[in-house]
């Protein structure tokens, strides 16, 4: 199955709504919002709930087939503004910002931003019309595993490093010429 065309991905069930409200300081005003506004996208703090690592939405893709590929799978994914927002464990985004910056091969790596603790992303709606545009008014995104449970699994960083050093690998390796052996990492 290609997860980033299954249908379920257009909305959040109601135990996915109460994990991604308990991320707020006030989670009984959030879910109040998106009662009145499930169309709206809005900005949750990271840190306490989940982290998020924001990717490019290309490599965001090879990166979740690699994850769904080498057998862990992923947590809630969403796209927003031409980037992949995966959510991952709390505290996973700053020991996979320090293992880039310290692994000689995290140079393969596209640049990736991680959202942790004193930061906020912005989430897609909890709800999309399936007949809405794509992105309406400069983007609402959308999910592409939308939350489901009121505790989903969210990969750690090694989870999420590993299946991007084999992301950025196999698109060298696809980038390469026909009869042409790859570059190898500097």
């Amino acid at each position: 199955m290609d997860i980033w065309t299954y249908q379920s991905v257009e909305y959040v069930t109601v135990a996915g709504e109460a994990w991604l409200a308990s991320a707020s300081e006030y989670p009984r005003s959030m879910r109040a919002l998106w009662q009145s506004r499930p169309w709206a996208p809005t900005v949750l703090p990271c840190g306490r709930v989940f982290d998020v690592i924001s990717m490019p939405s290309l490599f965001g893709r090879r990166v979740l087939d690699e994850m769904w590929a080498s057998g862990p799978g992923c947590g809630p994914v969403a796209s927003y503004r031409g980037r992949t927002l995966l959510f991952v464990q709390p505290g996973a985004a700053p020991r996979l910002r320090t293992l880039l910056a310290w692994e000689e091969w995290a140079r393969e790596v596209p640049p990736v931003l991680c959202h942790g603790r004193g930061d906020a992303v912005t989430v897609p709606p909890v709800q999309r019309m399936m007949d809405a545009p794509e992105s309406p008014g400069q983007g609402a995104g959308r999910w592409i595993v939308a939350p489901d449970s009121k505790e989903p699994w969210l990969p750690g960083a090694a989870v999420v490093l590993w299946a991007a050093v084999r992301a950025s690998r196999t698109s060298r390796v696809q980038a390469a010429s026909p009869g042409q052996q790859p570059v190898p990492p500097a």
